[in-house]
């Protein structure tokens, strides 16, 4: 049997269910497919997914190809369309055994399925039931959430995604307690709106009290990662870790997107600049070597220069890290679409500028940490990454998966290089 061929495209929760569709496909006994699990978040992430098939398909002559991810559950027939796919899956249909059972047929069996398997993610209430111990060599990605409630203007990704569900505490805690088994070190808690997390449960908790709660009670875990959240949703007992928990790394992915506040109510969002800058001081008040990334998009609908001008500056306001920079995208569907747009050149030359600040940003960031002691959690031999996040290199190869205490030595290509101590 000739192993499928996968593709991921997008977010770290696609690739955390890519490697499950791995175990689901490999258990089904699927036989040498291509699976392409697609982004949906912008108009250019759709085209890539487009020209990632046509490669594939070209690449594995004969082979079937199954689309499914994000674009696949919001535009499907744009996919069932090509020449090149044999199948189009859904968001939920994608994790469930049967849908694989079913792809693994006979292809005279096969032949009598509808093309496309894509129902109403809307109607989606139950959480994930694919649970991977293992992600990655030496950090393990755990997904605790799925969906989103909030309708931002520029976001399709809820109708991807559907609506916000939590997978409960306890499969969390167990699911660690195992990965910790296995020899993981650092455990990353991810999901669509991870901010979210408890709001469908019994006594409707929050992702706080879940990260305290692992902490307590998987006490063998060394290092525990939040991925990007809403800061205007952070909870009491979240802040609470910050300040308390050394085991909770000193570094948040921050779900900003603009720095202006009019953009900030046309993109529907919960929070205003103030909020962001507030939440960035009081993170770092209880957590002095606390750094933060941030998504922001430049040039959304009715965006004038001055009200960029206020992103730009956010990026020293709240004394932002890592940047993940977006040029405004148009999504069919969304309410920002039909805003009036700004010019394909200046949206370009904008993110461009933004793009600019978050390399300053970065090498400030890296110049400080020269002289520093950090503990490192090797990925590779000769790479790993601080407790910030930020990475760093060795001249002499280290234990791979350890973590290694080591002087910051210097900057090269982007990141720190670093001696053991």
């Amino acid at each position: 049997m000739k192993p499928p061929v996968f593709a991921t495209l997008g977010c770290r929760l696609n690739a955390y269910e890519t490697e499950a569709m791995k175990e689901l496909a490999m258990a089904a006994g699927l036989d040498g497919a291509v699976v392409v699990n697609t982004c949906a978040v912008t108009s250019e992430a759709v085209r890539k997914a487009k020209q990632e098939i046509r490669r594939l398909a070209r690449e594995n002559p004969g082979a079937a190809v199954i689309v499914t991810g994000c674009a696949a559950q919001t535009e499907p027939e744009t996919f069932a369309a090509m020449p090149e796919v044999t199948r189009v899956i859904g968001n939920h249909e994608k994790m469930q055994a049967e849908t694989w059972t079913g792809l693994a047929a006979p292809v005279d069996l096969i032949g009598v399925t509808e093309k496309v398997q894509v129902n109403d993610i809307m109607s989606v209430r139950e959480t994930a039931g694919h649970l991977i111990d293992g992600f990655g060599r030496v950090r393990a990605y755990v997904q605790v959430q799925n969906g989103c409630d909030h309708r931002c203007t520029f976001c399709i990704i809820p109708y991807g995604r559907g609506n916000s569900r939590s997978v409960p505490a306890g499969v969390v805690v167990e699911q660690i307690r195992r990965l910790v088994d296995k020899g993981f070190l650092e455990v990353v808690l991810t999901g669509v709106d991870l901010t979210s997390w408890g709001a469908d449960l019994p006594g409707t908790p929050r992702l706080g009290d879940l990260v305290m709660r692992i902490l307590r009670l998987v006490p063998d875990l060394a290092r525990l990662r939040i991925s990007s959240i809403d800061s205007i949703e952070a909870d009491e007992n979240l802040m609470l870790a910050i300040a308390t928990e050394p085991r909770l790394m000193p570094h948040l992915h921050l779900s900003l997107q603009s720095g202006d506040d009019m953009i900030l109510k046309r993109m529907k969002r919960r929070h205003l600049r103030d909020d962001a800058i507030r939440f960035c001081e009081e993170a770092r008040r209880l957590r002095p070597d606390m750094v933060f990334g941030a998504d922001i998009i430049a040039g959304f609908p009715t965006e004038t220069e001055a009200m960029f001008d206020n992103s730009l500056k956010l990026v020293e306001d709240c004394d932002l890290t890592f940047l993940h920079v977006f040029p405004y995208s148009a999504r069919k569907g969304t309410p920002a679409a039909r805003m009036p747009a700004v010019k394909g050149p200046e949206v370009r030359e904008r993110a461009a500028r933004l793009r600019g600040a978050g390399d300053l940003a970065l090498a400030r960031h890296l110049a400080a940490q020269v002289g520093q002691v950090h503990r490192v959690l090797t990925e590779t031999p000769w790479m790993g990454r601080t407790e910030q996040f930020t990475e760093v290199s060795f001249a002499e190869d280290q234990p791979e998966g350890r973590i290694v205490t080591a002087r910051m030595t210097g900057v090269k290509d982007g990141r720190l290089t670093a001696v053991p101590v």
